[in-house]
C-alpha cells in the first residue's frame, strides 16, 4: 500500500491567464482566494473585456427552503455508527462548511474511526492502517468518501478558418461535442450541491468555459466578418441543442451586429433547470430522512451518470427522472417477503387491465414490457448505488419464486442482479489466454436456468406451463408471433382469473 497522505483540497482554476475570465462572475464569498482586484474586473491580460452572460444564480432555479433539514441531520449522522451513511453525507456534502465532516470526525472516538476505516479498506490493507495517527485516519477516510479531485480541463473546440464550404450543421455539433465533453465533467453529487445552492467548483468552471466559447466566437466574426450569416445558420441548429452553448452564440452575434439579430428566439434563462429543478423537488417533497434522501441521490448518481455522460447524444430538455419506485418499495418494506408482497399487489393490479385483444394489439403490453425493462434497470442501479441491499433483492427473489405467481418482476429482479454481476466481472488481466470468466453467483442457483434467453427463454415457458402467474411478456408474445394462439392459452387463463379480471 501506498503512503497515505492527507485528503488534498479540490483544485480551484488558476485565477490568472484564463481563456474565459472576462465573463466569469463569482460570488466573492464562495471564492475568498480570490483577490479584489480580480472580484471586480477580471480582465483579459490585454485589458480587453467582456459582458458576462453565464452566472451560477442564474443558472439554477431559485431556490429558498424555510428549513435545511438535511444539515441539522447531517450531523447527526457523525455521531452515529452506521459508516455507509457517514460515508454517503461525505461524499454529496450539503453543508458550506467544507471542514466540517474532518472537525466531526476528529471529534469521534479513535476506536470508532478505526473501524470506520477498516470498513472502506481492503484486508490487504489493513497491516498498514496501524502506523497511522488519528488525524492520518480520519483524513484517509475523508479521501476514500470523497469524489474524485476535480480536473479543470480547457475549452478546446475553436472555429475553423473562415471557407465557403464550411457545414453550419457540423460546426453546431461539433459545438455540441465540447459542451457535452464539458457537462460530463461535472459530477452529480456537484450538481445536486449546486442545485441547493452551495459552491460547486466544476459546476463554475463548466460555465467559465462557455463564457470562453463566447469570447472565441465574438474574436472570429470580428476577423472574418463574412462568417457572421454562416454563424447565423449555426445558431438555428444549437437552438435545441445545448442551451450553454446557443446562449454563448446567441450572445456573440448579437455583440457583433448589436440590434441585427433582434428576431432570434430568446435564449432559455436557467440552463441548468432540466436537472437542478427536479432535484430541488424532491428535497422539496421529502422533509426529514436524510439517510433515505442520500440513498436516493446514490442511485439517482447511477441514472445521471448513465443517461447524460455516457449517452451518445444528450437529452438537454427533458427533465431528469428523479422517480425511484422501486428503491421506495425497498425502503419502506420491513422485509423481504413483505417487499414481495408489495410488489406483487402492485403487479396483480397492473395485469388485470388485460383482455386477449389487449395482449395481442393495444399499447397495454407495450407498456407492461417496457415497465418491466425499467424496473430490470432500476435494480441495476440500485445493485449499483447500494450493494448493501443484493441480500434483500435476492432473499426477494427466493420470496417470488416459492410462490410461483409473479414472473414479471421475478424476472425482472434477477435479470438486474445479473446485469449487475457482469458490470462487477472479475479483472483477467495476466490470466492466460483463453481462460474462461467466471462471474461471481448473485443469483439463487434454482433459478439460474429460467434467465437462460436461448430459444426465447425455453426453459421459463416450460417451467411457466407447470406453474403460470403473472407473467414475463417478452417470451410469450414472441412465442405467440411463431405458434399462434395456442402459445397464449396458459398465460390468458391465467390473466382471466385475477381479482379485477372481466373473463376475456
Amino acid at each position: 500500500m501506498q503512503s497515505i497522505s492527507p485528503k488534498e483540497s479540490p483544485i480551484e482554476p488558476p485565477p490568472k491567464k484564463r481563456l474565459l475570465t472576462p465573463g466569469s462572475e463569482q460570488n466573492p464569498s464562495e471564492n475568498p482566494s480570490m483577490s479584489t482586484q480580480s472580484r471586480i474586473a477580471m480582465p483579459l491580460d490585454s485589458g480587453i473585456s467582456y459582458k458576462p452572460i453565464f452566472q451560477s444564480s442564474h443558472e439554477i432555479p431559485a431556490f429558498f427552503p424555510t428549513y435545511r433539514w438535511w444539515e441539522d441531520e447531517a450531523t447527526t449522522v457523525f455521531w452515529a455508527f452506521e459508516i455507509e451513511q457517514v460515508s454517503r453525507v461525505i461524499r454529496f456534502g450539503l453543508f458550506h462548511d467544507e471542514n466540517f465532516p474532518r472537525t466531526s470526525l476528529c471529534a469521534r472516538n479513535p476506536d470508532t474511526i478505526d473501524t470506520f476505516l477498516v470498513a472502506l479498506s481492503e484486508a490487504h490493507e489493513y497491516q498498514n492502517l496501524g502506523n497511522l495517527s488519528h488525524i492520518q485516519r480520519v483524513e484517509e477516510i475523508l479521501r476514500r468518501s470523497s469524489i474524485p479531485r476535480f480536473q479543470a480541463i480547457p475549452w478546446s473546440w475553436f472555429p475553423h478558418q473562415s471557407s465557403l464550404t464550411l457545414d453550419p450543421l457540423a460546426i453546431a455539433m461539433a459545438i455540441e461535442t465540447e459542451s457535452h465533453f464539458h457537462f460530463r465533467q461535472i459530477a452529480f453529487e456537484e450538481l445536486v450541491r449546486a442545485a441547493l445552492g452551495y459552491n460547486a467548483i466544476s459546476v463554475q468552471w463548466f460555465l467559465q468555459q462557455h463564457t470562453a466559447l463566447y469570447i472565441i466566437i465574438i474574436n472570429h466574426l470580428q476577423a472574418y466578418p463574412g462568417d457572421i450569416s454562416l454563424y447565423a445558420d449555426v445558431e438555428t441548429h444549437l437552438r435545441l441543442r445545448s442551451p450553454f452553448a446557443h446562449r454563448a452564440l446567441y450572445h456573440s452575434l448579437l455583440a457583433v451586429r448589436p440590434g441585427g439579430y433582434r428576431d432570434i428566439p430568446q435564449p432559455k434563462p436557467t440552463g441548468f433547470e432540466f436537472a437542478a429543478g427536479p432535484i430541488q423537488s424532491l428535497f422539496k417533497k421529502q422533509v426529514g430522512s436524510l439517510a433515505n434522501m442520500l440513498k436516493t441521490l446514490s442511485v439517482l448518481g447511477i441514472r445521471f451518470r448513465r443517461q447524460y455522460h455516457h449517452a451518445a447524444a444528450m437529452n438537454w430538455m427533458a427533465p431528469f427522472d428523479t422517480s425511484i419506485p422501486f428503491l421506495e418499495d425497498c425502503l419502506t418494506a420491513s422485509s423481504p417477503t413483505e417487499l414481495a408482497d408489495n410488489i406483487s399487489y402492485l403487479d396483480e393490479h397492473r395485469f388485470a387491465e388485460i383482455t386477449t385483444q389487449s395482449l395481442l394489439i393495444d399499447e397495454t403490453a407495450v407498456k407492461l414490457q417496457l415497465h418491466w425493462q425499467a424496473l430490470t434497470i432500476s435494480v441495476w442501479e440500485c445493485c449499483c448505488a447500494l450493494p448493501e441491499l443484493i441480500p434483500t433483492l435476492q432473499e426477494c427473489a427466493q420470496s417470488l419464486l416459492k410462490r410461483r405467481k409473479n414472473y414479471h418482476s421475478l424476472m425482472a429482479i434477477l435479470n438486474g442482479l445479473r446485469d449487475y454481476t457482469i458490470s462487477k466481472m472479475p479483472n483477467n488481466v495476466g490470466s492466460s489466454p483463453g481462460a474462461p470468466t467466471t462471474l461471481e453467483a448473485l443469483i439463487p442457483a434454482e433459478v439460474v436456468s429460467l434467465i437462460d434467453p436461448v430459444g426465447n427463454y425455453h426453459n421459463y415457458l416450460q417451467f411457466y406451463k407447470q406453474f403460470p402467474g403473472i407473467p414475463f411478456l417478452t417470451p410469450h408474445i414472441r412465442d405467440y408471433e411463431q405458434n399462434g394462439n395456442k402459445a397464449l392459452q396458459p398465460v390468458i387463463q391465467y390473466l382471466n382469473d385475477l381479482p379485477g379480471q372481466q373473463p376475456a
